[in-house]
């Protein structure tokens, strides 16, 4: 085809959109501006402003154009692709392709940790209580008592238990140890008498218990031609709480005398007061029964110990 003056231009490589003349409001497909629109109007290009106006998607014109089929044409120019810009935080781990992203997009710090990491090849050798490269080993006597984390204290007076606290001994562990002498003569008869042996013990706890440990020494009855027997007494405050009896053997018309006896008993005073324990004598078919009878026989002895 021919044309007068330039050859306009081929319309076909732009967005383009047809009217039927007769009117002089025309809708646009995409929102433009004077600027980036060309209206033709029976193949004859109109001038911008003077002949028509856009205004997002409405084209103007100025008179009222031919009618016609589609003999108004409209040339989208400069057309912007807009892609659209990703919401915040909506870019996943799918989007990124692998390997995409290179050092020159990371942060100059995280590369420089990296190349830190990298150049750790070999396992560091530790010394002191731990030592090795690969497989760590704590060395002999390393571990000491600030290292357990065992509850309670640590001392002298307690030790480790299975469930890792320290605590104290509990059971058969004794407290104190008292001790007396009683070297005078005591005389008895059928009476329970004191045999003067005694001696004062203050329990640590009412829940302990008390070992009474006794030796009666010079023992010896009255010459009355019969076999006579003897009981050996325990007293607590003036309470009786254990007896045992013995036997004074008579053979001739002479006196018979016997180094002595023990006793040996485990009270429960369930108390935390002074408790007096005391050893006490009575004789049977005897006129008469002697404590430490002289000085060849020795003392007579009483021993208390406090059990936990």
């Amino acid at each position: 085809m021919s044309y007068i003056g330039n050859q306009p231009p081929d319309i076909g490589a732009y967005g383009v959109q047809s009217f039927d003349g007769g009117g002089t409001s025309f809708t646009l497909s995409k929102a433009s501006t004077t600027a980036t629109v060309l209206l033709f109007i029976d193949g004859v290009r109109q001038t911008p402003v003077d002949a028509y106006s856009v205004s997002g998607t409405t084209l103007t014109t100025t008179a009222t154009t031919p009618s016609g089929t589609d003999n108004v044409t409209v040339q989208f120019l400069g057309d912007v692709v807009d892609f659209g810009e990703p919401s915040d935080d909506s870019v996943s781990t799918v989007k990124i392709q692998d390997d995409a992203v290179t050092a020159a997009k990371l942060a100059n710090s995280i590369n420089t940790e990296i190349a830190a990491n990298t150049a750790k090849v070999t396992n560091a050798t530790h010394t002191g209580d731990v030592t090795g490269a690969t497989a760590l080993t704590i060395a002999t006597d390393a571990v000491d008592i600030a290292m357990l984390s065992a509850t309670g204290t640590a001392d002298a007076t307690t030790f480790l238990r299975g469930d890792n606290a320290w605590a104290t001994p509990s059971g058969g562990k004794i407290l104190q140890v008292v001790y007396a002498s009683y070297a005078t003569q005591v005389t008895t008869g059928t009476s329970s008498v004191s045999t003067g042996t005694t001696a004062t013990i203050t329990p640590a706890s009412s829940s302990n218990k008390i070992i009474v440990f006794a030796t009666m020494n010079g023992l010896q009855k009255d010459d009355d031609n019969v076999n006579g027997r003897i009981t050996l007494q325990v007293d607590r405050d003036g309470t009786l709480i254990h007896n045992i009896q013995a036997n004074l053997w008579n053979y001739t018309a002479q006196t018979f005398r016997n180094g002595g006896f023990s006793i040996l008993y485990v009270d429960s005073p369930s108390s935390t007061s002074a408790v007096v324990y005391t050893i006490k004598l009575a004789a049977a078919n005897v006129l008469a029964c002697y404590v430490n009878k002289d000085s060849n026989s020795g003392a007579s002895y009483i021993t208390l110990m406090e059990i936990a």
